[in-house]
């Protein structure tokens, strides 16, 4: 993974031995692992000739990526010029794993006090009733696309909507979308009545 540090961030990581990072956005400290508990435990920490990058070199204690995986870097460019279908599988996963950032990044926002008129996210993120109304509500619309026979651009801007709002209070139960991808690989094997039955009650 890759991270911004400032003095205090590179002092913390060597005397607490966890991977801290300095976050322009909040203007604090954090460290990687406070709230998914997948820290990474330094080993040593090196610098580059020009002493202007830094490596921090450790064990996690599980996936380095907030997706699940086990690097930040897992989409290849040349893969992608030189093969248009993974390309495009790959490119739908980064927009959803993009989104996921933003809105864990709004997550960490909310428990910040905050001057001005919140985003629509952090709203969401901090009223329970105002997200699940707002899920239905989407659906629904989503729905009537089909229903109605509306014009076919309707169909992916409401599923849009369906999905942001759905993802947002995935975020809320802390539930990555790999867990959800994970789950759907699951069932490719099997019908939906059996996936029913099996189901835990």
């Amino acid at each position: 993974m890759q991270g911004f540090v400032n003095r205090e961030a590179l002092s913390t990581t060597i005397s607490s031995r966890k991977a801290t990072f300095f976050s322009r956005s909040r203007s604090t400290l954090w460290t990687k692992g406070e709230t998914s508990n997948n820290f990474i435990n330094i080993l040593d920490v090196y610098i580059d000739c020009d002493r202007d990058s830094i490596i921090y070199l450790g064990t996690p204690d599980g996936p380095t990526c907030h997706t699940g995986a086990e690097t930040c870097y897992y989409t290849s460019v040349l893969d992608q010029l030189n093969n248009d279908e993974v390309s495009g599988n790959k490119l739908a996963l980064t927009t959803l794993y993009s989104l996921e950032s933003i809105i864990s990044k709004r997550k960490e926002e909310s428990t910040v006090p905050q001057e001005g008129k919140p985003s629509w996210t952090r709203r969401l993120l901090t009223d329970d009733a105002l997200l699940c109304s707002k899920i239905r509500e989407e659906a629904d619309e989503l729905c009537r696309t089909l229903e109605d026979n509306e014009e076919v651009s309707r169909t992916p801007s409401e599923m849009a909507d369906v999905l942001y709002h759905a993802m947002v209070l995935l975020s809320k139960r802390g539930v990555n979308m790999e867990d959800v991808l994970a789950v759907l690989r699951k069932r490719f094997s099997q019908s939906g009545i059996e996936e029913k039955q099996n189901r835990t009650k």
